[in-house]
């Protein structure tokens, strides 16, 4: 055999060696990850290597030195304190891959880990949609549609007495963008779910919601029927406010009525009056006033029969009779 034959194919198996199992690692676009070696690694090694996809050189590790990144992964790569582990920055879609790191020894070459990097986007809004809802007494049928950007699927559901099942069981496929659509049902809800291992966007809708019809009764206080309850307070608010208004015109009226029907006591003459031209006496105690009030009764006389008798109640009037002030030397 020849000897360039016996090296090509001792390279062969040293480049074998070491763990073959690759680790899958899922990073939202724009994020980081960081790659850990958990190995063990000789003080007498020459260098430790990541490459990407096996020609891409990220960095190297040499004794007594400080890591090197080649110009492609300057400002992305840092190194945490492991050592010969490495943290990748801002992932984009083209970074998606195979990340391996390499030990080199004088006479042999191991694998220290591998990883399966994949970077997906966040998953695109999800809508969950009921398209038919047929309902009779305690049974209700409803068919739905769990709709991303570019899939969909349908679903039927037949509920009987609080017990809702799926026909076929739980609906889900992959979209064209690799994350996953389902539909199925969860404790009296119907979910929506669009995810992938980065990310997920979910729509939610509750049977009962769905399958009550507008004419049901309603089972609790956020579904009691408006228009049952505002009616009769409108007819006692209204009731209360004519009531109101009633009394205070008959009020009103009455108070209107005692007005006009109120008749004065017509005053009487005065006939035990002191004559005005009587002298003063001398005692003390019959001291008169400075001004003295006399009533003015009606006229007495004989009517005249060609003139119509004024039949109003008269006013009472009072006259001031002027008395000249008593001298206390008389």
């Amino acid at each position: 055999m020849r000897p360039w034959v016996v090296l090509v194919f001792a390279v062969s198996l040293l480049l074998s060696q070491g763990p073959s199992a690759v680790t899958p690692v899922f990073v939202r676009k724009g994020g980081d990850v960081l790659l850990n070696v958990d190995a063990d690694v000789p003080e007498d090694f020459v260098l430790v290597e990541w490459n990407f996809n096996k020609t891409i050189i990220l960095a190297l590790f040499r004794p007594d030195r400080e890591p090197s990144v080649f110009a492609n992964y300057t400002g992305r790569i840092e190194f945490p304190e492991k050592k010969y582990s490495v943290k990748l920055k801002n992932l984009q879609e083209t970074d998606r891959g195979v990340y391996t790191a390499r030990l080199v020894l004088d006479q042999e070459v191991r694998t220290l880990a591998q990883y399966n990097v994949i970077v997906q986007g966040p998953v695109s809004p999800v809508e969950l949609t009921v398209i038919s809802v047929d309902s009779r007494s305690s049974e209700c049928n409803l068919t739905v549609t769990c709709r991303t950007q570019d899939s969909h699927i349908n679903s039927t559901l037949r509920c009987d007495n609080q017990t809702c099942s799926q026909e076929g069981g739980e609906k889900s496929e992959v979209t064209t963008s690799g994350a996953s659509l389902h539909v199925y049902l969860l404790n009296g809800s119907i979910i929506c779910n669009h995810s992938n291992q980065v990310s997920r966007a979910e729509d939610i809708k509750i049977i009962e919601h769905v399958c009550l019809q507008p004419d049901d009764p309603k089972k609790d206080g956020s579904n009691v029927n408006v228009t049952a309850v505002a009616v009769p307070i409108v007819f006692v608010i209204t009731g209360v406010l004519s009531g109101l208004f009633v009394h205070h015109r008959k009020k009103k009226n009455y108070n209107r009525e005692s007005i006009e029907n109120t008749v004065y006591e017509i005053p009487q003459v005065v006939t035990t009056a002191q004559p005005l031209d009587q002298s003063p006496t001398d005692d003390a105690s019959g001291l008169s006033p400075t001004s003295t009030y006399c009533l003015v009764g009606p006229h007495t006389g004989t009517p005249d029969p060609n003139k119509t008798r004024d039949t109003s109640v008269p006013e009472s009037l009072y006259a001031t009779v002027e008395k000249p002030a008593r001298s206390l030397n008389n």
